[in-house]
């Protein structure tokens, strides 16, 4: 017996905000398959208001009203029967983020739950990652957001530790990182990470999807640390224009993809990783498995 229905997540990130809708493949005595359906994703850069200004615009509280309500309708069309709308960092941090959370609910019906960044590297380190490593491997898993990065130590298929940090592309843009929060970082992938012999980074977030895409490198292979210090130093040599108009970069991937190389490259030094996995997950693919496993409240449509 054959079911297919549809979840649905929506991440409100400080950069982006993205729609994803799942098919959930069920069939007896066959494991549960999460098989993506669409994704649209809405460049509202919410990080930019609130890391200065400590709040959300009106234009961009007018701009998350209507995305919200776009997003409702396409759930309505797709006939999904739960979703789950998560808000991060740039809503948390926000002195008028609850009154947003209250129009969205309103204006569009979409009740959005704005969650730590505690919660957000447990929601990701939940994604169904054992297809994507090595169970005999340690890993350091890197997503990297607009307005924080999360850290989890994987060793052997087992989650040992995790962080969140408020070291993101939006903040870094806006030179809003403080020397000290870097080297807390290091410190502590230092004590969870260093001591390994070997270790390798799995990396999450729209620009290294894009970084791995542009490498032309086949699924499953790693991109190695010459290469990403390669590919930093050719993005430093263009100009924003440049990124857009000569390497085809969005407007809004151009700016933040080098410091989110950034983050990467620090991860990857102080723990000693030679190479990156791209396994292309993040909080909203985690999203869609809690919705599954109940380990989140969902709402229905």
């Amino acid at each position: 017996m054959l079911s297919i229905k549809k979840y649905a997540a929506i991440d409100i990130g400080s950069n982006a905000v993205r729609l994803l809708i799942s098919n959930i493949i069920e069939q007896k005595g066959k494991p549960v398959q999460f098989k993506k359906n669409s994704l649209v994703r809405v460049p509202i850069r919410l990080g930019a208001d609130v890391f200065i200004k400590n709040k959300i615009s009106k234009e961009n509280t007018a701009r998350i009203l209507d995305t919200m309500l776009a997003f409702k309708l396409l759930m309505k069309s797709h006939k999904v029967v739960k979703y789950k709308a998560c808000a991060t960092s740039a809503m948390r941090e926000s002195d008028n983020g609850s009154k947003v959370v209250a129009a969205v609910l309103e204006h569009a019906g979409i009740s959005i739950d704005v969650i730590n960044g505690e919660e957000e590297a447990a929601i990701i380190a939940a994604t169904d990652l054992n297809k994507f490593i090595d169970p005999n491997k340690i890993y350091l898993y890197v997503d990297v957001g607009g307005g924080s990065t999360e850290f989890t130590v994987i060793d052997h298929g087992k989650q040992l530790a995790s962080r969140s940090f408020k070291i993101g592309t939006v903040r870094l843009l806006n030179d809003m990182v403080k020397k000290e929060t870097w080297k807390e970082l290091e410190a502590w992938i230092g004590v969870n990470a260093k001591h390994y012999d070997k270790i390798e980074v799995i990396g999450s977030g729209g620009n290294i999807n894009k970084i791995f895409k542009i490498s032309g490198k086949a699924i499953g292979k790693p991109l190695t640390y010459f290469y990403m210090t390669s590919y930093y130093n050719t993005l430093q040599s263009y100009s924003y224009e440049e990124r857009i108009t000569e390497l085809d970069l969005n407007q809004d991937r151009a700016d933040v993809i080098i410091p989110a190389m950034r983050i990467y490259m620090s991860a990857m030094k102080w723990s000693g990783a030679k190479n990156i996995y791209v396994p292309k997950i993040g909080l909203a693919d985690g999203i869609i498995k809690s919705i599954y496993y109940d380990t989140v409240s969902s709402n229905t449509q």
